[in-house]
């Protein structure tokens, strides 16, 4: 017989009252309560028992975790573990390594220890790097490897897939990736097909080449086994505004129906993000980085750069100025240099205007001038048409392509002040949903929950179920607004009342609770813990 005492213990430890709980599989919500014990679902439906913290969320939805398909915090989750800017947003999963992970293939696995033992906020999750690996072995160089470099490349992607990484990155649009080959890359990611793994590609061409970069992403996924998913999908090119994506969706359409596992993901504004160094042409950097910062300093070299810029995109060169429409439309983000303050956020045309220069040589001294560390620009090279077009796909999900701040309230872990690494998977709903209706509700939940959970294999969180994991948002759909932008870029959202991760409350009533319940959410190949 229980005695009194036992009897009022609490039965669960979180109870959320009264939700309107969108269980984030494209269902309509339905009015109940949820209940959380020991880090998951104990219950939905009805909940007698009390919590030892009870939620009333009556008026508000409750959904799974959001889940920020293509984040850049493997690196400042180091130094940060909080990641304020992500949770803020309702994100409670994301999922890095465009750029691979912040350590070599052999430490991989101590890197995920230590953020464990350091404690995050969020789970985590990150991608290996196909051009890391190559990098590993041959430098960054144009040199193709020989067939016994490419073993070791392909060791070292075993080793990174063992240690738990969820499969290959690359973004081709940057050397030293652009001078990895087509053939190459397959033979590469091949070594990761045993681990279930995903390619996930920054493409080749993301302008005028935009169906040819699908294309080839498709083809090294299809040959090499794996499924892929294309990095921020976007139509970056200004002469085909409104013409090219509407053939991109198609390509992919055609793809997923004859068995290719072909997805994608975006962000959810108009202008890109990206360093400076990416307005010289590809073979400036054949030679590896320290040699193209010699050819940048050389005038005669840049003039050969400046009739390159004019003559638009070529093979193997993305020329982001051209496909922007020219640099009046290139803006400046962070310059990393006193000298540079004062011009930020006004394009490198107008600053060109005011110093009486040429727009090129105002942008790569801005860059040089910069080093070590990357200046940083805005790309206006979208349209809202096609971003309309793509995130009505059912493949189509959310990611930011920032990172976690190292200091909440200033910029990203990039040093890009983009409003995507405050407000992305707010804009989501507030912009997509509530200010033009694009999506549905429900939709756009499930682009941030179920969806990518099921493209990146968490089958143990993602929906509302009892006995997964208690990943969950909670947020009011008429204050919700994501508030940052162009001109104030670290706001935080409004309207997301609450935030937990693994059953733990990381935002309480709006505020950041300062617990660290995330997790390192490892690859097939892994070795396996108990949870």
């Amino acid at each position: 017989m229980a005695t009194p005492l036992a009897a009022k213990s609490p039965a669960y430890d979180v109870v959320i009252r009264n939700g309107r709980l969108l269980d984030g599989a494209g269902n309509p919500w339905v009015t109940g309560d949820l209940a959380i014990v020991d880090g998951r679902i104990a219950r939905i439906g009805k909940v007698e028992g009390k919590g030892k913290r009870e939620i009333d969320a009556a008026g508000r939805y409750v959904t799974p975790g959001w889940i920020d398909m293509m984040d850049q915090s493997g690196r400042v989750l180091r130094e940060n573990g909080l990641a304020e800017n992500k949770l803020y947003q309702g994100v409670t999963t994301v999922i890095a390594g465009e750029g691979g992970t912040p350590v070599p293939a052999d430490e991989v696995a101590a890197y995920f220890r230590e953020l464990e033992k350091k404690g995050i906020s969020i789970n985590f999750g990150t991608y290996y790097s196909a051009t890391q690996a190559r990098e590993e072995v041959i430098g960054d160089k144009a040199t193709p490897p020989t067939p016994a470099e490419l073993e070791k490349i392909r060791e070292k992607v075993r080793t990174a897939m063992n240690a738990g990484t969820l499969g290959l990155a690359t973004a081709l649009i940057y050397p030293p990736g652009s001078f990895q080959t087509t053939d190459e890359l397959v033979e590469i990611v091949k070594a990761a097909a045993p681990c279930r793994a995903i390619y996930a590609t920054h493409m080749r061409d993301e302008s005028a080449g935009l169906l040819d970069g699908i294309r080839e992403a498709i083809e090294i996924g299809e040959r090499a086994g794996v499924k892929v998913e294309i990095f921020h999908l976007k139509a970056a090119y200004a002469p085909n505004f409104g013409k090219m994506m509407p053939d991109a969706v198609k390509l992919i359409d055609a793809a997923r129906a004859r068995g290719v596992d072909v997805a994608a993901d975006m962000y959810m504004y108009p202008f890109a993000g990206t360093g400076l160094e990416i307005t010289a042409p590809t073979w400036v950097y054949e030679n590896g980085f320290d040699a193209a910062v010699a050819l940048l300093k050389d005038p005669v070299q840049r003039e050969r750069m400046k009739k390159d810029l004019a003559a638009g995109p070529q093979p193997g060169w993305t020329n982001m100025v051209y496909s922007a429409g020219g640099w009046d439309r290139v803006v400046l983000a962070n310059p990393h240099n006193p000298k540079w303050e004062p011009y930020r956020f006004q394009s490198i045309a107008a600053i060109a205007k005011q110093l009486n220069r040429d727009p090129a040589d105002v942008a790569w001294d801005i860059m040089l001038e910069a080093l070590p560390k990357r200046a940083v620009a805005l790309y206006f090279m979208m349209d809202e048409r096609d971003i309309e077009t793509a995130l009505k796909r059912p493949w189509v999900s959310i990611g930011s392509d920032a990172g976690a701040a190292p200091v909440y309230g200033k910029i990203d872990g990039l040093g890009l002040p983009h409003p995507r690494a405050y407000g992305n998977a707010a804009r989501a709903i507030a912009e997509y949903v509530k200010r033009r209706p694009v999506l549905t509700l429900e939709d756009a939940v499930r682009k941030m929950t179920s969806w990518p959970a099921a493209r990146m294999g968490l089958d143990d969180r993602g929906v509302l179920r009892e006995g997964l994991r208690a990943d969950i948002t909670i947020f009011d759909y008429d204050k919700l607004d994501d508030r940052a932008s162009f001109a104030e870029p670290t706001i935080s959202p409004v309207g997301i009342d609450y935030v937990l991760v693994n059953g733990q409350l990381v935002v309480d009533g709006g505020k950041i609770t300062g617990a660290r319940p995330g997790m390192v959410l490892k690859g097939a190949c892994a070795p396996v813990t108990k949870s």
